[in-house]
Parts: structure tokens; sequence; C-alpha cells
């Protein structure tokens, strides 16, 4: 992945991760894309998958952890990145418990 611009990412984390500074979400950048894929506007995600390889964003979707992505936005993106067939949609994460 070609790094993201600082700026952008800090505007991202004000917006998207609300509940930390931008200064500490801006620390898991992936936290921050994982965001703009599940709740992102039009606007974010285009400049979003302009600046990011489509690989970097399928491992964020390989890597995805329980509640990170609702069905929808989990649903498309498999189908936008190729990584399944239609009406192939894997399951969405679940939490385990011990």
């Amino acid at each position: 992945m070609k790094p993201l611009k600082i700026e952008v990412l800090l505007r991202w984390a004000a917006k998207y991760i609300w509940w930390k500074t931008p200064e500490e979400a801006v620390r898991r950048p992936e936290r921050i894309v994982a965001q703009i894929m599940n709740i992102g506007d039009y606007d974010d995600v285009q400049v979003l998958v302009r600046e990011v390889d489509e690989e970097y964003l399928r491992e964020l979707l390989r890597r995805a952890e329980a509640g990170q992505f609702n069905e929808k936005s989990w649903s498309y993106w498999h189908y936008r990145l190729g990584l399944c067939e239609p009406g192939r949609v894997p399951a969405l994460p679940e939490r385990r418990t011990v």
C-alpha cells in the first residue's frame, strides 16, 4: 500500500474513529480504512480506492474482526474486490467465546 497522506488520515480519523483522538487513531490506519469501507461516504470511498492498493483492501477483509463490517458492506467489498462468486459471499466474522 502506498502511504496515505497524514492529513487525509487525520481527517478520516476524526470523522470515522470518533471515540479516539485523531492522533491515537492514525496509529492503526487499517482500522480507519476498515471504517471507511464499512460506513464511508461516497467521496471518501472514491479517494480510498484511488489511493489504496486493492490487495491491501482484500487483506483487511480476510483479517476482519467480528462486528467490524455490516452485512451490506461485507457483501459489496467481497464482490467489488473479486473475492467471491455471485451468491457465495462468506459469512461475516463472528465473536467466539471460550
